[in-house]
């Protein structure tokens, strides 16, 4: 079985995967790199409403985002929602540029409650839009989390921007984004950089693993 530095091997329903520290699911199985998330113009969109924020966020969120396309070569790219912030702005140009840059790779969007976007920006791009519930293999791939669920397919799902809190002595905390797996439902982590975390009550029986120091640790 082929190896990725950095990232953890983790198998769920039968198929291989590794979760990579940049926040990001490779589904080996399918050749399928898959993310959610991304908000990528949240930051221009800020600036614009007089809202101070660091114009070095896009192209993080580029950065890592090729970085992860070079490491894996995925023939697919799987977006779980929430690609693009709000409105048009500037940085959907440059992310229409690296579309076709990888213009061998096949880019789907799962959409999501800030993909709001008008039908013509996304039938002019080369992105591929599939429904609000895609079912893939044993998988159902939404935005946002599934209230109700098959048990024939497992949820993978975005929306949540999942972090877990550590404790440590003297009272100190310590809150890590982290990739979430219960028994039915998986939570992926925020890709983009200028996110904000939700703190998730870990049960027993739910996998968890925090990323830090460019790792990806397991925590249960």
């Amino acid at each position: 079985m082929k190896t990725f530095p950095h990232a953890h091997p983790f198998q769920l329903a039968g198929q291989h995967f590794w979760l990579h520290p940049l926040k990001a699911i490779f589904w080996q199985e399918a050749n399928m790199l898959i993310l959610a998330d991304l908000h990528l113009g949240k930051a221009t969109h800020f600036r614009k409403a007089g809202i101070a924020a660091p114009k070095a966020v896009e192209d993080t969120n580029f950065d890592h985002l090729i970085s992860l396309l070079l490491s894996f070569s995925p023939e697919r790219v799987l977006l779980l929602g929430d690609l693009f912030h709000s409105d048009y702005n500037t940085i959907w140009e440059e992310w229409e540029d690296l579309l076709q840059q990888f213009s061998h790779i096949r880019f789907e969007l799962v959409p999501g409650n800030h993909d709001v976007l008008s039908a013509e920006v996304y039938q002019k791009s080369a992105l591929h839009i599939r429904p609000r519930h895609y079912h893939e293999g044993p998988f159902c791939f939404t935005h946002e989390p599934l209230e109700s669920f098959s048990s024939e397919q497992y949820n993978l799902c975005g929306h949540i921007h999942p972090g877990v809190k550590l404790e440590g002595v003297g009272r100190q905390t310590l809150r890590l984004p982290c990739f979430y797996f219960g028994p039915q439902q998986g939570i992926l982590p925020a890709f983009g950089s200028f996110t904000g975390l939700a703190t998730l009550a870990v049960k027993r029986e739910d996998r968890v693993f925090g990323i830090a120091d460019s790792q990806v640790i397991p925590l249960t």
